[in-house]
């Protein structure tokens, strides 16, 4: 895939990965069969099954919604079988990252245990036997709220710019922008799914041409950083749930205040026909 100066292809020769594998070894060796290794300024894509699998993150699981649940925070929709949750990671989606695709029977797949550290691990190393600077970005197909279908994103990131700030500067008409934050770790994650797809085996791309997101250090904002939660989530729940929760809650607070108003109009109640009780004419004992 060609296009105004950036270049973008599936690096072929990644075999099967199993836990324990060295995944920076492997990937290595089929850069270098393909195209004699990195060069400065390069950005390597790599499938987070890949990277689960040789972490081990290969759980038995005969039912994986038990897995699903294992994985969640918080519940944000549910359609059908369809939950919508936010994991551990803070990453919002269906199924909490489970996989049970491509996995043994039995078993599911969970995302890795930390992203941008398994991403500044392989950067760091794919840097020193090369002798290059390059980014790795972790990636994993996730919806999108409001739209149809899947693509890829970023959820680890190492050695490279995750946004690019435009910011401070100016359009072609020259008016000054003020909120453009391209998310260009997830632009190029979802470009490399174009050549890597689903159920072609192979699971690392690489991408020329963007350079100038490629840093000096390896350890740098990951993708983390990019997970909108707690008080930026703007969409919290799903509109069912939002709905039902807001019942609920009117509910509970409409009951309390109706019991509270009724304790308190029985309290005077009784209060008054005490008061009349004690000053009547029966008030006083009967004398002979």
């Amino acid at each position: 895939m060609d296009g105004a100066g950036v270049r973008i292809w599936a690096l072929p020769g990644i075999p099967e990965v199993c836990a324990g594998d060295d995944l920076a070894g492997l990937i290595g060796a089929a850069l270098a069969a393909h195209e004699g290794g990195c060069r400065d300024g390069d950005v390597l894509v790599v499938t987070s099954k890949i990277v689960s699998k040789a972490e081990g993150r290969i759980v038995a699981a005969s039912d994986r919604e038990d897995a699903i649940t294992a994985e969640t925070v918080r519940v944000v929709a549910t359609r059908g079988n369809t939950r919508i949750v936010e994991n551990r990671l803070g990453i919002v989606g269906a199924a909490a990252g489970v996989d049970a695709s491509n996995t043994a029977e039995g078993t599911v797949l969970l995302l890795p245990e930390d992203p941008d550290a398994s991403a500044r691990a392989l950067c760091g190393t794919l840097r020193e036997r090369f002798g290059v600077r390059l980014g790795v970005l972790i990636s994993d197909t996730l919806g999108r709220a409001w739209r149809l279908g899947q693509t890829d994103i970023a959820i680890g990131a190492a050695g490279m710019q995750v946004v690019d700030d435009l910011r401070g500067g100016t359009d072609t008409q020259g008016r000054p922008l003020a909120v453009t934050v391209p998310v260009v770790a997830d632009e190029i994650a979802g470009a490399t799914d174009l050549v890597k797809g689903k159920a072609t085996g192979l699971p690392v791309a690489v991408v020329r041409g963007m350079g100038r997101l490629v840093t000096d250090e390896v350890d740098t904002p990951g993708a983390r950083t990019l997970v909108r939660t707690g008080e930026m989530d703007m969409f919290r729940l799903g509109t069912d749930e939002a709905l039902a929760e807001g019942r609920t809650a009117g509910y509970a607070e409409g009951h309390a205040a109706g019991y509270a108003e009724g304790r308190a109009a029985g309290y005077a109640e009784g209060y008054a026909a005490a008061r009349a009780a004690a000053s009547g004419p029966s008030a006083a004992p009967d004398r002979p």
